[in-house]
């Protein structure tokens, strides 16, 4: 260990004869220690608002969706259908149709979506996490899924027989229609089951079997408006896309999960990169303690400085003293704040001190990732903050 460590680690736990170096030492150490902890705890609680918004997402949107390149429909026969499951990486696909449609209820009006889904649906997307009432579709069956908000705006409950929901689409077709009672092709379904995700969703989808779907919208077997698809766990998403390219000659567009929800993504990195760095900024004007209270520690030290001088201590091994001095302070203090951020951290998930809403605590994410951003910056900051104040030690400051 060299001199200038020795005589750091001594200044730093050994307390001034000048009980104000004291005071400035410890509100310095202090300011370390709170800003590291609250830099911790709110990119821990980013972290975890980011899962709570994106697990939403992954209800409705699978490992990888194919999407119609031209038109609004895919053909889609048998034979594609194999080679599309021999794809490796791939454990199963499911059929979709999508369009717009008008439901009408007892006099109650919706615009929704209509999403006819396949029997294997479920095993690409997790039904049973939405399922908020009652039971998912039947097979061949007229029947619907509407989401909770769209129930709530119909006044809609489930298994009504007598009262059936109506969906009505416009006919596919060119040309000038004279007779508007022509010009929509209509359906009826009961109401089977209820689900559940979010506001957002809860109104915006109509599931219905994938058969009622084509029907509605007069298309033939082979059409889909899209294929949702499920990968293996550990499968390489980048393998799979280039595989689905080649079977369908690059006459479609293909998007993982996260492309899927690009934007949703791209707003929440931003958010948690400007509360980076505002508390970042926020941990720079605390550390500006630390470069003060180095400075009162160099002035403090006027004799000890002149006799390690006169000893032959060169002009920068002093320096490297009081810098050693100013990047301790602020790595111990990064760990402490850091440890004390992880309790916060993990109390929250373990008695769920803060909720959002009754029943709903504020969700947190603890993870590795952020206690290493957080010891980087701290330590950088430091090293930066103990260069500035170890620069204060001169020959001038000596005579």
């Amino acid at each position: 260990m060299s001199f200038s460590l020795y005589i750091a680690k001594r200044y730093l736990f050994t307390k001034s004869s000048n009980n104000a170096i004291n005071i400035i030492t410890g509100i310095a150490a202090t300011g370390v220690v709170v800003g590291a902890m609250a830099l911790f705890i709110v990119l821990s609680g980013f972290g975890g608002l980011k899962e709570f918004s994106l697990q939403f997402s992954n209800f409705f949107d699978s490992d990888i969706k194919v999407y119609p390149a031209e038109g609004k429909t895919i053909t889609l026969d048998d034979a594609l259908s194999s080679e599309i499951l021999k794809i490796e990486d791939i454990a199963a696909i499911s059929e979709v149709i999508e369009e717009r449609v008008y439901a009408q209820y007892k006099g109650k009006s919706h615009l929704a979506i209509i999403k006819g889904v396949d029997i294997n649906y479920g095993n690409v997307n997790p039904i049973d996490s939405i399922l908020y009432y009652d039971s998912w579709l039947v097979p061949n069956k007229a029947e619907v899924v509407i989401g909770l908000g769209m129930a709530s705006k119909l006044s809609t409950g489930t298994r009504d027989y007598g009262n059936l929901l109506k969906l009505s689409v416009p006919k596919p077709g060119k040309g000038q229609i004279l007779d508007p009672s022509k010009a929509f092709t209509y359906s009826r379904a009961v109401i089977g089951g209820i689900y559940n995700v979010n506001e957002d969703l809860n109104s915006k989808y109509v599931f219905s079997d994938i058969g009622f779907a084509r029907d509605l919208l007069s298309l033939d077997s082979t059409k889909v408006s899209a294929l949702e698809i499920k990968l293996k766990d550990n499968a390489k998403e980048e393998n799979v896309v280039a595989a689905l390219n080649e079977a369908f000659n690059n006459k479609v567009i293909i998007k993982t999960r996260i492309q899927q929800n690009d934007a949703l993504y791209k707003m929440l990195n931003a958010e948690n990169l400007a509360v980076y760095f505002i508390f970042t900024l926020i941990l720079i004007i605390a550390l500006f303690n630390v470069v003060g209270s180095i400075i009162m520690m160099v002035l403090d030290k006027r004799s000890n400085i002149k006799t390690l001088f006169n000893m032959g201590a060169t002009i920068k091994e002093i320096r490297s003293v009081f810098f050693y001095q100013g990047v301790l302070m602020t790595v111990f203090g990064g760990i402490v704040g850091v440890v004390l951020g992880v309790i916060v951290i993990a109390a929250q998930l373990q008695f769920n001190l803060l909720n959002i809403a009754p029943g709903l605590p504020y969700p947190v994410s603890l993870e590795f990732k952020n206690v290493v951003i957080v010891l980087v910056t701290i330590t950088v900051l430091g090293i930066i903050a103990a260069k500035i104040s170890s620069s204060r030690v001169s020959e001038k400051l000596i005579n």
